[in-house]
């Protein structure tokens, strides 16, 4: 199990985590920012150039799974984790890959009031010296504006008034309570090619339904990964029975097939997208999301799904759008037609 402590630069997670240790027997620290310090020494300067912070390196969220999952195979656990986590795709990523891996997380939020927070980072500075200040500062417009989804995603913990060691005491207790846990699909990491079915629903008009997952960024179609000896169009049907809630009256028509080179560490394989049609408004008011999965749904028009979409699945969504402009199914490599 991870105990995950979130909250603004500055706000005490990381002493907060020491006291912590003596309160949950066989703990252990773990500390991300190791990783991110790794990441800096073995990085050219070229490549860290391209990034605003560590965290955005797709490297430093694997590493912070991989890491977690090396650590606990020797350690009896839990990990406490003091990391400021304040993209909520990063949480995404991170947290789907450890529910993957079966491993559990307790998520809190260490919140401090406003005025609290400047006094801590400004005793921080009188150690660190002015960049340690400038950069909790600079990030504080980044931490409100993740705090809508923080105070929904994680347990808080109000810590204005509190001591290092009361802190500690309000979350061990939080800890055994089993507040925080994150209710997350655990979704085992593939381990070759799959095939994965997808369905566009569409609305008067003819915005696509996407869907936000919780185990990973970004947005996605309704739909899944094909179970063995289930065909294809059966699984699209089941997916979205259980994403949606919704009953397909029929198995829906394909419109197209993309094959996904492998890229590591993704495997790649068959990727296909069905046409669930239109979908009329007492249909919508049947839409149940499953909590675990998926935290939200809306219908995007093509403009904001490229921006909601990774470009390989809005390479998939325009072929679909023009498959079923045209009344036949296409096939792709790489999000490319073949013999078009």
């Amino acid at each position: 199990m991870i105990i995950w402590l979130n909250g603004a630069f500055g706000a005490g997670k990381t002493t907060a985590a020491h006291e912590l240790l003596h309160l949950l027997p066989g703990s252990a620290l773990y500390d991300p920012q190791l990783v991110a310090d790794g990441l800096r020494q073995a990085l050219p300067k070229e490549r860290l150039a391209q990034v605003d912070d560590v965290q955005d390196l797709p490297a430093w969220r694997r590493l912070v799974v991989d890491t977690a999952v090396a650590l606990l195979s020797e350690l009896p656990g839990p990990l406490i984790a003091p990391m400021s986590l304040l993209c909520q795709e990063h949480r995404d990523e991170i947290f789907g890959g450890l529910a993957a891996c079966g491993i559990r997380v307790q998520h809190f939020l260490l919140a401090v009031e406003e005025t609290f927070l400047r006094r801590r980072i400004e005793l921080r500075a009188a150690e660190g010296g002015d960049a340690v200040r400038g950069w909790c500062l600079s990030h504080l417009p980044q931490y409100t504006a993740a705090l809508p989804w923080l105070t929904a995603d994680a347990y808080t913990v109000e810590t204005s008034g509190l001591t290092p060691r009361q802190t500690a005491e309000a979350l061990a207790e939080g800890v055994r309570r089993g507040e925080g846990t994150c209710e997350i699909v655990q979704t085992p990491a593939p381990n070759g090619q799959t095939l994965a079915a997808g369905v566009l629903f569409f609305d008067d008009h003819d915005r696509v339904l996407l869907v936000d997952p919780t185990y990973k960024p970004g947005w996605e179609f309704p739909g899944g990964v094909v179970e063995d000896g289930e065909s294809p169009a059966r699984a699209a049907v089941r997916e979205v029975a259980e994403e949606l809630g919704l009953r397909l009256p029929r198995e829906p028509a394909l419109l197209i097939v993309d094959w996904e080179p492998p890229r590591p560490p993704r495997f790649g394989g068959l990727r296909l997208l069905f046409d669930g049609g239109r979908l009329e408004a007492d249909r919508m008011r049947e839409v149940l999301l499953p909590g675990a999965e998926l935290r939200a749904w809306r219908f995007a028009a093509e403009d904001e799904a490229e921006r909601l979409l990774s470009p390989g699945r809005f390479a998939r969504l325009r072929w679909a759008l023009r498959a079923r402009a045209e009344g036949r199914a296409l096939n792709l490599e790489a999000g490319v037609p073949v013999g078009v």
